[in-house]
């Protein structure tokens, strides 16, 4: 074969021809595949089913349109969240993650519009989601809450306290957790840091108050907006702290962890060795340990800037902070600042500045007695801030309220532009309080000589308020107590108590005083009385005022019957205490009104419920003497039944234990009762009637509750199954 033939047949081309398949190549890849369809019918519904509002957009499209650079859509759909979240709540938990995430990444959005929108929208969803559930999204909406609390936008700055009033209402536990945040922010929306040259080489930064002139309103009116929230997060803060007592009238606890339970005892059980009592276990007492080991908390692992205020250090530190802001925040509203020709005169705005200032201020103060170094921080308080307070704070004390009234042409007063009219209002009574609580709590026994001067202004005042108080709400007057109880412990001899228990005695006197106020003064005394019946064992010096005080609370018990069962369980309160400290002034006075307080008819013994009825009972046993007449009242009330037969028999027993037949080995107290009229009792509630309703009966003929059988001439007097089994018990009782 040539050469030129075998090179033909190695590149032969193929000819194709028209109407025929091309063939394959020998290289060529195979590139078909077989498919087979997944249907789920239920998300391929999904879509179709979801809820939509009148314009018929479903959550998820109104949460992608969240994203919408026009304000407009945005706005919209704001809207139409609200419409829709509140035609079917139940979205609201199948999309709370993206609801609350995008809701939130709007709080600094430059459109005010849309802001107000989001504001409302949160206040709804405030209302339909719970603590619980918003918790694992909270440090979302905490961190957006504190850019808008920090941005550069007035508008957003404002909108971001709206925003912060909704959250302290609704989740006020969630939010000061973050305190820590939160409260530098508040000090950036009052104030700068200095940077001068001269405080730069300072350790600790200070702060001075800011001024912008591009803000809608004042200055002082943005700093009273921002410092009322601020006093409503430092509220939150101190009632979410269980440690913190409220000063005045609460009884003192022995200790944090103090828990007291209340034991009953049933003598019966009791004296058959049946129930065993553990006194030391119920008493709700701790021993104390001579240690300074202490277990380390879980809190102690948290860092210092997560804790808050709950560290003593952040708390100081606040405080060096926030305090001297307060200070000038006070001097600009001050009478020397605002109107010098009205002395101690403040306006209304001025006033509720300086109320929020004080207030704040109080705040801060409690939160400094729930640590262990409490002595320590009331020294470094007075040593920082009391010369500062007297020149400021003490200065126009105390403060009165006045009206800036605008008075038309032809008022008597035309030629001044304003006309200054005293207020009949006493909300400047709630400022003149806080001030003399702040102070109050700086002053103590041992530095009474140096503090004199304004203590003296004080006093009289707490005096004069007291005098003249029949208008005084329960929480001015929960403040004012709390201060008279300062008082009293700062100077405690019986000059400088008298006057103050007998301004509150006057207080006491007034008639139609609101039941709030009325326990606060019962408290306030209780806790006078023990206070100085502790002290009485080596100081023979009671209060007359005091004494009287106790002499007439049987006769108020008396009187009260069942028009107010709650304030005679207070009053039986107080006088079974003082009848078991044997107070010779209230058992004279309750031996004088035993025989109204256990009238049978209406008496306050069988008016009041039966818990009241127990107490009234056992103060039977304190009275120095049982006459025939108070043992006929008490018999009447057995056999009538208006006293259940558990208490009648409680009450023959207390009876036989003042007896002579008790059995005592020790000498009791003679006459308090008589043997014949003990025996009197017994067998007159043994009969089950008195000897009048026995005349009466045994001349009544032919009714049909009196049967006589042929077989016996005795009448039988037909009773109820409840009357019989009633007076069944007591008779086994005697």
């Amino acid at each position: 074969m040539t050469k030129k033939r075998k090179h033909q047949e190695d590149f032969q081309k193929v000819k194709l021809k028209v109407g025929k398949k091309k063939p394959k190549l020998e290289n060529a890849t195979d590139t078909t595949f077989k498919t087979k369809a997944i249907q789920i019918p239920e998300q391929l519904k999904e879509d179709g089913v979801l809820p939509t509002q009148n314009r018929k957009l479903n959550i998820k499209d109104l949460l992608s349109q969240m994203h919408h650079y026009s304000p407009g859509v945005k706005h919209n759909a704001l809207l139409g969240l609200k419409d829709l979240l509140s035609q079917y709540p139940f979205v609201i938990d199948a999309h709370l993650s993206n609801i609350i995430s995008e809701v939130a990444a709007v709080f600094t959005d430059k459109d005010s519009g849309v802001r107000g929108a989001a504001v409302h929208l949160l206040q709804f969803l405030a209302s339909k989601i719970r603590a619980e559930q918003i918790a694992p999204f909270f440090p979302l909406v905490s961190a957006h809450l504190s850019s808008a609390m920090t941005h550069i936008s007035e508008g957003i700055q404002e909108d971001s306290l709206k925003v912060l009033d909704i959250l302290l209402e609704a989740y006020p536990a969630l939010l000061t957790d973050r305190s820590s945040i939160l409260l530098k922010n508040f000090v950036e929306l009052i104030s700068h840091q200095q940077l001068s040259k001269r405080l730069k080489n300072r350790e600790k930064l200070s702060w001075m108050l800011s001024v912008n002139p591009n803000r809608r309103v004042t200055s002082q009116q943005w700093r009273l907006n921002v410092l009322t929230r601020l006093k409503k997060f430092l509220q939150a803060v101190v009632d979410g702290s269980s440690e913190i007592e409220d000063e005045g009238l609460q009884e003192q606890k022995d200790s944090p962890h103090s828990v007291r339970n209340p034991i009953y005892i049933s003598w019966k059980v009791h004296a058959n060795n049946q129930q065993h009592i553990q006194l030391f276990e119920n008493g709700g007492l701790r021993p104390k340990i001579n240690s300074s080991f202490r277990l380390r908390s879980l809190a102690s692992v948290m860092d210092s800037a997560e804790k808050g205020l709950s560290s003593a250090e952040n708390l100081k530190g606040f405080i060096e902070i926030i305090i001297p802001l307060l200070i000038e925040c006070w001097i600009e509203a001050s009478p020397a600042q605002s109107a010098p020709i009205l002395g101690n005169l403040l306006e209304s705005e001025y006033q509720q500045l300086m109320q929020q200032v004080l207030s704040i201020i109080h705040l801060l103060w409690k939160l400094t007695k729930r640590h262990d170094e409490t002595y320590k921080m009331e020294l470094w308080l007075r040593m920082n801030y009391l010369v500062d307070f007297k020149h400021h704070f003490m200065r126009h004390f105390p403060y009165s309220l006045q009206e800036t009234v605008k008075h038309k042409k032809k008022d008597p007063c035309k030629g001044n532009k304003y006309c200054m009219t005293s207020s009949n209002s006493v909300d400047h009574l709630l400022l003149n309080l806080t001030l003399c609580d702040i102070m109050v709590s700086l002053a103590s026994t041992s530095t009474l000589q140096m503090d004199s001067g304004w203590l003296d202004m004080i006093r009289k005042f707490v005096t004069d308020t007291l005098q003249d108080g029949s208008k005084l709400n329960s929480k001015q007057v929960n403040r004012l107590l709390g201060v008279t109880w300062r008082l009293m412990q700062i100077q405690q001899n019986k000059v400088a108590t008298e006057p103050l228990i007998k301004a509150v005695y006057t207080l006491y006197q007034q008639r139609n005083l609101l039941f709030p106020v009325r326990t606060l003064l019962l408290k306030f005394f209780s806790r006078v009385y023990q206070k100085e019946d502790l002290r009485t064992q080596r100081i023979r010096s009671r209060s007359k005022v005091l004494s009287r005080w106790l002499a007439g609370l049987p006769q108020q018990l008396a009187l009260l019957g069942l028009r107010n069962p709650e304030l005679s369980n207070q009053l039986i309160d107080i006088i079974h205490s003082a009848a078991s400290r044997s107070n010779k002034e209230l058992l004279q006075s309750l031996q004088a009104t035993a025989a109204r307080i256990y009238d049978p008819l209406d008496g306050t013994l069988v008016l009041l419920p039966a818990e009241a009825q127990r107490r009234l009972v056992q103060l039977v046993y304190f009275l120095p003497c049982l006459p025939a007449r108070l043992l006929a009242c008490l018999s009447r009330c057995c056999i009538m039944g208006r006293i259940s037969s558990d208490l009648a028999a409680t009450l023959i027993g207390i009876l036989h234990m003042r007896s002579s037949f008790a059995g005592w080995k020790c000498q009791v107290q003679d006459n308090s009762v008589n043997d014949v009229d003990y025996f009197s009792f017994l067998f007159s509630t043994l009969i089950g009637f008195s000897r009048e309703e026995l005349t009466s009966l045994q001349g009544i003929r032919g009714k049909p509750h009196i049967s006589q059988t042929q077989l016996s001439p005795v009448r039988l007097y037909l009773t109820d199954l409840d009357q019989f089994l009633h007076h069944w018990a007591v008779t086994e009782v005697i």
